[in-house]
C-alpha cells in the first residue's frame, strides 16, 4: 500500500540536517587499497516510527484506516533523519576516517586485509546490536574497485559511470527547463571529469533562471 504525503510534505518542518557531500567524500578513498559496499535492506522501512508519526502518516481508504509501524517512502524528511540515525550508531568509526555512509549506502576503507576484516567486524556488530539488516546480493565486500556513489573508486583512480554517460549522449537536447536542470544534475555531480567545466554552465543556468532564452 502507497502513501500520497505530497500535501504532508508541504507542511512538514525540514530536518537540518547534512548529508555528505559526494565530492568531499569520494577523497576518503585516496589510500585504501581494500573497499567493502553494504546496502541496507529496505531502507527507511528499518526504522521505526513514533506513536504521533504513525497517527500523522495514516491513510484512509475504503476498507478502512491504516497505519505505517515503519518510515514510508516518499516523506521529506527521511533521508536527513536516516543519516543521522546512522550517523549516531557509527560516530567512532566515521570520526576515524575509514567509514563512509551516505543515508543507505556504507562502505568500508582500508589498507591492509587484517584492518578490513576488523573494521568489518566492527561494523556489522554494531549493526546486530541495532538489529539493521543488509542487503546481501546489493553488497560487494574487500574490492580493489568498484562502483560507489555513482563512481568507479579505487585508492589510485576515480572514474565516472559508463552507463550514465552513455544514457546521457543517447538523451536529444534539453528543450525544456525541466529537462535542462536535469542535464545540469547530472554535469555538476560529474563536473570534476568534465574538462574546462566552468567555462560552459552559465548559459545554461542562465535559461533556467530566465535571465537568457535558449539557443
Amino acid at each position: 500500500m502507497v502513501g500520497d504525503f505530497r500535501v504532508f510534505n508541504i507542511y512538514t518542518i525540514p530536518e537540518r540536517y547534512q548529508i555528505p557531500r559526494i565530492h568531499e567524500t569520494l577523497t576518503q578513498f585516496s589510500q585504501a587499497k581494500l573497499i567493502t559496499a553494504m546496502d541496507d535492506l529496505r531502507d527507511f522501512h528499518q526504522n521505526v516510527l513514533t506513536d504521533n508519526a504513525k497517527r500523522l502518516l495514516r491513510i484512509i481508504v475504503h476498507c478502512g484506516i491504516f497505519e505505517y509501524q515503519r518510515t514510508p517512502f516518499g516523506i521529506k524528511n527521511a533521508p536527513s533523519h536516516y543519516q543521522r540515525i546512522m550517523n549516531t550508531i557509527f560516530p567512532e568509526e566515521l570520526s576515524e576516517g575509514w567509514l563512509i555512509i551516505n543515508i543507505d549506502d556504507i562502505i568500508v576503507c582500508s589498507e591492509t586485509w587484517e584492518n578490513h576484516l576488523t573494521r568489518l567486524e566492527r561494523v556489522l556488530q554494531k549493526r546486530v546490536q541495532v538489529y539493521m539488516k543488509i542487503s546481501l546480493k546489493k553488497c560487494h565486500f574487500a574490492y580493489s574497485e568498484l562502483k560507489a556513489l555513482g563512481n568507479f573508486v579505487s585508492g589510485l583512480s576515480l572514474g565516472i559511470d559508463k552507463n550514465q554517460v552513455a544514457a546521457v549522449l543517447l538523451k536529444p537536447m534539453p528543450q525544456t527547463k525541466k529537462e535542462m536542470q536535469s542535464f545540469l544534475g547530472f554535469a555538476f555531480y560529474y563536473r570534476q571529469h568534465i574538462k574546462d567545466f566552468k567555462k560552459f554552465p552559465n548559459p545554461c543556468i542562465n535559461y533556467v533562471t530566465n535571465k537568457q532564452s535558449m539557443k
